[in-house]
């Protein structure tokens, strides 16, 4: 279930992989090779969870010479955010309302 109309960051980042790709990028842009020696990864498999991140709209490629960069869109991080505070909110307020059976 999606939480709302944007990306599902939830699931996107459940892959831990994925994930630490995200935290790499939060802290500027970077290319492949970048992302490849930052990890560990394999090439393939960075260049694969990137392609999911850039169709998904968390992180757009931009060209830079011989090379793509990829760069972390904060405001769909910030929209999961708040859907996800929101519901925490939610919760609190509805924290002892039960529904009879």
């Amino acid at each position: 279930m999606l939480i709302s109309q944007l990306p599902d960051v939830s699931r996107l980042l459940a892959d831990p992989l994925r994930a630490q790709i995200v935290a790499l990028l939060a802290d500027g842009p970077a290319c492949t090779c970048h992302l490849v020696a930052d990890t560990g990864a394999k090439q393939p498999n960075v260049s694969n969870h990137l392609r999911t991140l850039r169709e998904a709209g968390l992180v757009v490629a931009e060209p830079h010479g011989r090379f793509t960069y990829y760069r972390l869109l904060p405001e769909v991080l910030e929209a999961a955010a708040a859907e996800l505070s929101h519901l925490a909110h939610r919760a609190v307020v509805n924290s002892e309302s039960r529904r009879e059976c």
